[in-house]
């Protein structure tokens, strides 16, 4: 079964935040640092459109980062995000916050996360994702895995299974774009 057919569609119904790790997720993973020390990390741009079709399916998108970047705090104000934690070395206590201020449950959360500083948050949220090259330990406590990697699409597929099981494929994709769940693989 792959996993566009083994999204779980009723446990993803009332999500209202989507909570995301940044290196492994968002990006490969590789992180690429100058003479001066400053970050350079690729984001894939379809995942970061599959991040503003999902705000305007009404669900609210959260970053939650181990790591400090100027470079993250840039990508989460090109996509709309309003909700940033960085330097979180414990990601539970960081989702919470982040719950505190957005007024939402962790129980109506999902979370992609891929490397063992990820589960303590992720075991709180109602869907816990990873990309399909997470590390080993995550993989075995994901609700859903994506058949993508981190910065090549996984974030993207998750936040498509979202609008669908959310009820905004119609109106967010079909009228926009032409394309039903079947076109995306689903």
């Amino acid at each position: 079964m792959n996993s566009y057919q083994s999204f779980p569609l009723d446990v993803a119904k009332g999500i209202k935040m989507l909570v995301l790790d940044v290196d492994g997720v968002l990006t490969e993973g590789h992180v690429t640092m100058t003479d001066n020390g400053d970050e350079i990390k690729n984001f894939n741009v379809r995942d970061g459109h599959g991040i503003k079709m999902l705000q305007r399916a009404g669900i609210e998108v959260a970053i939650l980062t181990g790591r400090k970047s100027k470079v993250v705090a840039h990508r989460a104000a090109d996509l709309g995000i309003k909700y940033l934690i960085q330097g979180s070395l414990r990601k539970a206590d960081g989702l919470k916050d982040l719950c505190e201020q957005a007024g939402i449950l962790p129980q109506d959360c999902a979370y992609m996360g891929d490397d063992v500083i990820d589960l303590p948050a992720m075991r709180q949220c109602r869907l816990q994702s990873a990309p399909s090259n997470a590390f080993v330990g995550v993989l075995k406590h994901a609700t859903w895995v994506s058949e993508y990697a981190g910065g090549h699409g996984a974030v993207r597929q998750l936040c498509e299974g979202l609008i669908l099981a959310n009820g905004g494929w119609e109106h967010i994709l079909e009228q926009a774009y032409g394309v039903t769940p079947q076109d995306c693989g689903w």
